[in-house]
């Protein structure tokens, strides 16, 4: 049975190594757990990172961006959420629903998600599928802005808002995280709001604010892709350079400064909670 999973799972833990990486399992026996990899950089910026594992005929591609929620501000929250589902719409060659189709006419799975410092996508594909998701992923890179309309994005607006309101809102101990993170960190803090936003910010985002922030943050300058499973190094190294080093360098992202915090004493917090059942 091919395991999708290990091969994922596979691609993420690399995404999140990006250097080598050994971890002692035992330290009386010395025995280490290593992930070989080779990273290099096209001329673009873009980082690749190639994992081989043929254990399977499959093939995992992820494509993580360095932005997150905590690229917001107060009264702006939500937006890198929302722009991930922007990205599932169509692009220049690739229209309406046809990104979901072709993946899973190849038999293979998707999805996206975004995280308080980066926003990933990834595809599980068989082996022979390889170059058409390398299509498909340096075409919503370089080529998704023109084809974003009032209509499309009023529609991912309707659902990522009613995606909060049945996950949040009205959900038993949905409103945790927010609790926590509002007494956690102070409001200027990139990580004082929740992921998903509030819901009169993302009533308030427009076309042009998608496109500005396609502009700053969706250039391969600013994004890692990571290629794990079975294929031949020279072969998808030829690929990558084909569908993405086409690509142009967009603004460059300035690293935020860190901003620790301190819990100086104990914090006990209520909050009360209309869908919660003792």
């Amino acid at each position: 049975m091919i395991n999708l999973k290990k091969i994922t799972l596979m691609a993420f833990t690399t995404l999140g190594l990006l250097a080598f990486v050994a971890c002692k399992t035992d330290k009386a026996s010395g025995d280490k757990l290593a992930i070989e990899f080779e990273k290099y950089t096209l001329d673009n910026g873009l980082q690749v990172v190639l994992h081989h594992d043929k254990s399977d005929p499959i093939v995992s591609l992820a494509i993580q961006y360095g932005v997150g929620s905590n690229r917001e501000k107060t009264g702006r929250t939500g937006f890198a959420h929302l722009f991930e589902h922007m990205l599932f719409q169509e692009s220049e060659n690739v229209p309406q629903d046809q990104f979901f189709k072709k993946i899973q006419d190849a038999g293979g799975t998707l999805n996206g998600g975004t995280g308080k410092d980066a926003t990933t996508y990834y595809e599980v594909v068989p082996k022979n599928a390889l170059e058409m998701v390398l299509w498909l992923e340096s075409d919503r890179m370089g080529y998704l802005i023109n084809t974003v309309t009032e209509a499309a994005f009023y529609n991912q607006q309707e659902v990522v808002q009613n995606e909060k309101r049945q996950r949040v809102d009205n959900n038993p101990y949905g409103h945790t995280g927010w609790v926590i993170d509002k007494a956690l960190y102070p409001e200027s803090h990139p990580y004082n709001w929740q992921v998903i936003g509030e819901l009169v910010d993302l009533q308030s985002a427009t076309v042009e604010d998608v496109k500005e922030f396609y502009d700053k943050f969706y250039g391969p300058n600013n994004a890692t892709l990571v290629l794990a499973g079975d294929f031949e190094t020279e072969e998808a190294k030829a690929l990558i350079e084909k569908y993405f080093g086409e690509i142009k360098r967009r603004q460059e992202v300035e690293p935020l400064e860190p901003q620790p915090v301190t819990l100086a004493e104990t914090k006990r917090l209520y909050h009360e909670d209309n869908f919660a059942t003792a």
